[in-house]
């Protein structure tokens, strides 16, 4: 069991904001998943990698990819409080699900 991030590269966001997105991420991801894989998850001690694709479009791809295949997922769209406008596409959460499942999907994404 693991969970993906998977970061808006284009954005090239300052530290903190990508931090904060990632958060985001991960605990969208993790709410929308079932009770068993969260508890699953939770055991293993919360495994997560934190890649990058190229822009929302590809975020908003992969989505549609996850979600064919019943992984939870959560496509972050920003507040626009600091840096970036409302609505933007920062980061997709992925799982927890288990790692044969994810890793077609983000496989050869490059780590941040």
């Amino acid at each position: 069991m693991k969970q993906i991030i998977v970061v808006n590269r284009s954005l090239a966001l300052p530290k903190g904001k990508l931090a904060a997105q990632v958060a985001h991420a991960a605990i969208g991801a993790f709410i929308a998943a079932s009770a068993e894989a969260q508890v699953a998850w939770l055991q293993v001690g919360m495994p997560k990698i934190v890649v990058y694709a190229a822009d929302a479009d590809a975020l908003v791809k992969l989505e549609a990819r996850a979600r064919e295949q019943q992984i939870p997922a959560d496509l972050v769209h920003d507040a626009g409080r600091t840096v970036i406008p409302a609505g933007t596409i920062t980061c997709l959460g992925l799982g927890p699900a288990l790692a044969d499942v994810l890793d077609p999907i983000t496989g050869e994404l490059p780590l941040v």
